[in-house]
């Protein structure tokens, strides 16, 4: 069976069972079902401290290059973390002027809600609009169909808006930017699970994003089991090494511990 054909079917099963919205013409849809990671292996991330400070420098040593940094990427609730298998949806700018969309109403062609119901449990939303900060890609009640579904964040390559309804939610939202303007007549959803772009990153449906204070690390999904074991390896050496400065022994007993760390 064919890419095109799989997708298809994966339609016509989801969309007997009610889960098709109906906003996105098919044909965008390029993957409807792939691996996920289970939820221990999230789970088992979520444990480590150093999260993604850990996953960046074992990304660096397999010489990928797929993390963002806070300072372009902040998170929108100080202190969360976030670990889920991403689902990807990307937008292009509507070419009618918004006034012009309200006076021939037009369909609204944003849609994040075509993805959620596609979507599984422990997902992650990654919107690429080019990083546009002008217009809101989705806002309190698009985060709420999001966590009513099971979703566990969401990753904007753009802005958002209703700040105070995502933080009341206690909805992980790590955005470009934030904005009161709405996408509506503005943007529209272009492909859902094909390739995006945050920042510069390429990102994949079914990498793992794992996101905290310091960024957001996309994992491709075949390398999900290497990355998870390295940092756990590094978090018990990391222990190590604190217990041993805090404990004030000797350079001779630290030095061969953070040359195998960090040299």
């Amino acid at each position: 069976m064919t890419e095109a054909n799989s997708v298809a079917a994966d339609y016509e099963e989801y969309k007997a069972a009610g889960r098709i919205w109906g906003q996105v013409p098919q044909d965008r849809i390029k993957k409807i079902k792939f691996p996920r990671a289970s939820a221990e292996v999230r789970e088992a991330f979520l444990a480590i401290e150093d999260m993604t400070t850990s996953v960046s420098d074992i990304l660096d040593s397999l010489g990928i290059c797929s993390v963002v940094a806070g300072s372009h990427l902040p998170g929108l609730l100080p202190g969360k973390r976030m670990v889920g298998t991403a689902v990807t949806l990307r937008s292009i700018p509507e070419r009618k002027t918004p006034t012009q969309g309200y006076i021939d109403k037009e369909p609204i062609r944003m849609s994040t809600r075509e993805v959620y119901y596609l979507a599984e449990e422990g997902d992650v939303l990654v919107a690429d609009f080019g990083g546009n900060l002008d217009v809101s890609n989705m806002g309190g009640m698009s985060c709420t169909v999001g966590q009513s579904v099971g979703f566990v964040g969401a990753v904007v390559h753009g802005a958002v808006r209703d700040v105070n309804s995502i933080r009341k939610l206690d909805y992980p939202v790590w955005a470009s930017g934030v904005t009161p303007i709405t996408g509506k007549f503005r943007m529209e959803a272009i492909e859902i699970n094909g390739p995006v772009t945050v920042h510069g990153i390429v990102v994949e449906p079914g990498d793992l994003v794992v996101a905290d204070d310091s960024g957001v690390c996309f994992i491709p999904s075949q390398y999900i089991d290497r990355v998870l074991a390295e940092a756990q390896a590094i978090e018990g050496a990391e222990d190590t090494m604190r217990d041993l400065i805090v404990n004030k022994r000797p350079i001779s007993e630290l030095r061969p511990l953070f040359r195998k760390r960090y040299d």
